[in-house]
């Protein structure tokens, strides 16, 4: 796979953004707040284990298995290899994506009440090294 630089990843977003707004087959999973640009949250990537969930920058987002409906089980140690998915505030929920609060405070995206992290190990959009990780973390996957 390609190595591509902050710019050239830009300027594929925006070109996916565009497209995304003519088409009827758009890709973004939240919508802005009233007042604030459209701009994607998640993206679909595919990957082998098939069309998953991932962030704007194409990183394969998972979910955890011991995390209780709507509650992330995921800090400390877990955290540093599993970073959470958090939501900055400018986009609110929308269909199957939500948001819960975690322990510390932040805020963190979750798909259908099951919180989102990415996993340390992928290094490159489309990367999967931590889907069925301990029988435990798992890829979201979507239709295309």
């Amino acid at each position: 796979m390609m190595q591509y630089s902050w710019r050239h990843l830009a300027a594929a977003s925006a070109l996916a953004l565009v497209a995304a707004c003519s088409s009827p087959h758009r890709q973004q999973a939240v919508a802005p707040q009233q007042g604030t640009s459209p701009h994607y949250v998640f993206m679909r990537t595919n990957t082998s284990a098939g069309t998953v969930i991932a962030t704007t920058d194409g990183m394969t987002l998972y979910t955890s298995d011991k995390d209780p409906a709507g509650q992330s089980a995921c800090y400390g140690d877990c955290a540093q290899y599993w970073h959470p998915y958090l939501a900055n505030g400018t986009y609110r929920p929308w269909g199957k994506m939500t948001i819960i609060n975690r322990t510390d405070g932040t805020r963190q995206w979750a798909y259908d009440g099951h919180p989102l992290y990415t996993f340390v190990q992928d290094t490159a959009p489309g990367e999967i090294k931590g889907n069925d990780f301990h029988n435990n973390w798992h890829v979201v996957t979507v239709s295309a």
